[in-house]
């Protein structure tokens, strides 16, 4: 029998999770869906790539990853068959047999990462591990008149955190967005590629614009390519990967 390419969607809590990659002495997403792989299909070998690595905390809505796997199930049933092997927190969402040569990392073209903002002074049980709680007052106008700076090609090496190496910190920002939805703040942003805590430093930078720690522009902020330029590093826990398109 020939292995089938497998792609799957999995959306994860990641709050107990080191991330998405496996570890030794660690829970990682990667390594909960390898062992519910390997038990559902009986197979040892089973390896699971994602679309990116998510850092402990952050979720995901619409994570991609793919594996190789012989079987004679109909792929219709996977997530049923996965779901049953993982842990709560963890779903598979859809799966789909893709051409042998697809790389969920290596073939995707865009990612949308989307951010939870909680501007309350007091706190709130339900959203304190999926929302960044500030309790400053926020120019909630100034941030979505600066947050469309970020549109276009741009060097952001100033909101790169350091321990990355990568070719080029040039990328292309499709879609930059803020808007309220309920009583929280909603950050997207749509590019082709983020450098290491890229979007939680823009996170960071635009409440630090938004409370006034920063005076100056977004797009000079960008453009000085200075990391002690841009804000803090918003936390983990609202970062969410929305979605990945090929």
């Amino acid at each position: 029998m020939d292995k089938k390419n497998i792609k799957i969607i999995v959306s994860y809590n990641g709050k107990n999770y080191c991330g998405w990659q496996k570890q030794k002495n660690s829970l990682g997403i990667q390594g909960e869906l390898e062992y519910a792989c390997q038990k559902a299909f009986k197979q040892k070998d089973i390896e699971i790539i994602g679309s990116g690595r998510t850092d402990a905390g952050v979720h995901a809505l619409g994570q991609v990853a793919n594996f190789l796997v012989e079987t004679s199930i109909p792929v219709e049933r996977f997530p049923e068959i996965l779901n049953n092997n993982l842990p709560k927190d963890i779903a598979v969402l859809d799966a789909e047999e893709v051409d042998i040569n697809f790389h969920s990392r290596y073939s995707a073209h865009r990612k949308t990462y989307r951010y939870y903002i909680y501007p309350s002074r007091i706190r709130s049980p339900f959203y304190k591990d999926t929302s960044y709680q500030v309790k400053y007052n926020l120019d909630i106008e100034k941030m979505k008149r600066e947050i469309k700076y970020l549109v276009g090609e741009h060097d952001f090496c100033g909101f790169m955190s350091s321990g990355s190496s990568v070719k080029t910190t040039i990328r292309e920002i499709y879609r930059a967005d803020l808007f309220e939805e309920g009583d929280r703040i909603v950050i997207e942003v749509e590019g082709n590629g983020f450098l290491y805590n890229m979007v939680r430093i823009i996170v960071g930078t635009m409440v630090d614009i938004g409370r006034a720690r920063i005076n100056e522009s977004l797009k000079d902020i960008i453009d000085s390519k200075d990391r002690n330029r841009a804000g803090h590093t918003a936390p983990a826990q609202g970062l969410f990967l929305k979605n990945v398109e090929y």
